[in-house]
């Protein structure tokens, strides 16, 4: 539950900041009459997400077992390799998100309803096909798929708050540092569902050594006491893993997290510097207001 509560909390805070910011420049610069657009996006960005999940759920309810573990295998891998990128994209972009999403609106605004959709739409719909399919992967390795369910959606209740009081200025948060923390703690994760998505290929027999074990500690760590379900549940800790598991988590982590670590972005002052002054002239004359109330409402 906690580790789908990350993810919940992680993918809805982004898309709620999104959502928050939007809605505050609109506001703030007397376009109210234009959120009913960014509304109407955020609807059906949530409905697509629900009915990505719906699908992957009942196509997979349809297949063999080998066919079900080479699709959630397949789907585990693809699901590490967006939250890869969704982590490292918000680390180096959280401190200018808000100059680059007022830029997009601006050009949104300019070309009508149809582009005010569209960028609600693109804005929520990403996180919330990437939630999806994490959640998806993450309840097939559950004995009892309603806990990740449960900690996903009290994730994304939890963003929604911090993303109302972000809005109202209640609260401020450095977002470099917060997604700094969590995109540690999710590369974590993603390196078991990683080895779990390894697990699923062998037991399709996709892949070799399935009972090639790399240790066994089960009578040590017992898969169902409290700490053997909350090592599961948070890290896909198998106490009897098979080496192809154990050398792909470790291949992963490592670099993966030493990298997240170490490496710092390149272009984040080029990318927080002020808009051209083309683009400040427009935002200035459109919308006074938005330049000092808005932002000042909203984290920096």
């Amino acid at each position: 539950m906690f580790a789908n509560y990350l993810i919940g909390l992680r993918e809805g805070l982004e898309a709620a900041l999104v959502v928050s910011i939007l809605v505050a420049y609109l506001v703030k610069s007397g376009r109210s009459d234009r959120l009913p657009p960014v509304w109407g996006g955020v609807a059906v960005a949530v409905a697509l997400s629900l009915g990505f999940g719906a699908f992957l759920e009942f196509t997979s309810a349809e297949m063999t077992f080998e066919q079900q573990e080479l699709f959630g295998g397949t789907l585990s891998i693809v699901a590490v390799v967006l939250v890869t990128w969704m982590v490292f994209w918000m680390r180096k972009t959280a401190r200018h998100l808000k100059a680059e999403l007022h830029g997009k609106l601006d050009a949104a605004l300019a070309m009508g309803t149809g582009a005010l959709v569209l960028t609600a739409f693109l804005a929520v719909g990403r996180e919330g096909l990437e939630t999806a399919l994490f959640v998806w992967t993450a309840v097939r390795a559950t004995e009892d798929g309603t806990d990740p369910l449960i900690g996903v959606a009290l994730g994304i209740a939890t963003a929604v708050v911090f993303a109302y009081f972000f809005y109202k200025g209640a609260v401020r948060l450095n977002l470099a540092r917060f997604f700094t923390w969590t995109g540690g703690a999710l590369i974590v994760v993603a390196a078991g569902v990683l080895a779990y998505g390894v697990h699923d290929l062998q037991e399709a027999e996709f892949l070799p050594g399935l009972n090639d074990r790399a240790f066994d500690v089960s009578e040590t760590i017992e898969p169902a006491s409290w700490y053997g379900t909350l090592l599961k549940g948070v890290f896909n800790f198998q106490p009897n893993p098979s080496v192809a598991q154990c050398i792909v988590w470790t291949a992963y982590l490592v670099p993966v997290m030493a990298i997240f670590l170490f490496h710092k972005p390149k272009g984040g002052a080029a990318a927080a510097a002020p808009p051209s002054s083309s683009s400040t002239s427009s935002t200035s004359s459109a919308a006074p207001a938005a330049g000092g109330q808005a932002n000042s409402a909203l984290p920096q």
